[in-house]
């Protein structure tokens, strides 16, 4: 099936790459330099993926993220002048649209990520930025495998962690699963958003779905001796013991988490 993509990028280096293998399968691919252009479009929504990566000191003033037409474009950060600041978002909201094909959206994500990671994210341009990356999909476990497995090559390039010796991924993974399983319910009409805001010092993950949410108090304590053979809790268990700081919002569907570099104290 063609597809509709949209790829805004202001120093046309994913784009190019981009253009070039999803043109080629036959997906029309539309480009365009830089979020002010991005956001004066009133058809973003009939896209079936926006993919942005924009350096935020070029982006010029802040637009306002009210409307509809916001939705795929990454949230700008407040950032330090001295700061190299990089905003990167795939959503796929509206892939939706159609029937699912859940095989076929986690190919596209993968070629996206695997370009993004050959032609930007070179190790001698990664070390000092800091990045703010945004997903938007469907409720699906296979996507999360892949965000999962890019955030982690993310965070370790950046160094805030040492693969071998963290547990950030065992974190991450149960949270993601947390959301499409517990919170979405395996819905794919229904969105996960993870947002990651990494630098050399931390790294700080948002995961939110559209369930109904919960109290992290009532889950049943996954120590108590009567909960031994009980499943339940011990996800939440692990996240607390392997981050440096979580926090739910109240209605329980967001998820806070902070993983600070494990080199701030060498």
């Amino acid at each position: 099936m063609q597809r509709r993509i949209l790829i805004i990028d202001d120093h046309d280096d994913l784009a190019t790459a981009l253009d070039e293998v999803l043109s080629h399968v036959g997906h029309e691919v539309t480009i365009i330099s830089d979020r002010v252009k991005a956001l004066s479009r009133n058809d973003l929504e009939s896209f079936d993926i926006v993919i942005t990566d924009l350096d935020v000191e070029s982006t010029g003033p802040v637009a306002s993220m009210n409307g509809d037409s916001a939705t795929c474009l990454p949230n700008m950060p407040v950032f330090d002048p001295d700061e190299k600041v990089k905003a990167f978002k795939l959503c796929a909201a509206n892939f939706r649209r159609d029937e699912f094909d859940e095989d076929e959206l986690k190919s596209l994500i993968a070629t996206i990520l695997d370009h993004k990671i050959r032609f930007v994210d070179r190790p001698d341009a990664v070390q000092q930025l800091h990045e703010n990356i945004e997903f938007e999909l469907p409720s699906a476990i296979s996507l999360m495998s892949i965000v999962l497995d890019y955030l982690m090559k993310r965070v370790e390039k950046l160094g805030v962690i040492k693969p071998e010796q963290s547990n950030l991924f065992v974190a991450l993974d149960e949270a993601f699963v947390n959301a499409v399983k517990h919170g979405n319910k395996f819905d794919a009409r229904k969105l996960v958003r993870i947002a990651a805001e990494v630098s050399k010092h931390e790294a700080r993950f948002t995961i939110e779905d559209e369930g109904e949410g919960f109290d992290v108090n009532n889950i049943p304590d996954p120590l108590d001796p009567q909960n031994l053979f009980k499943a339940s809790g011990r996800g939440v268990l692990f996240i607390y013991n392997i981050m440096d700081e979580v926090a739910y919002n109240d209605r329980g569907n967001r998820l806070t988490m902070v993983k600070k570099s494990e080199t701030r104290h060498e």
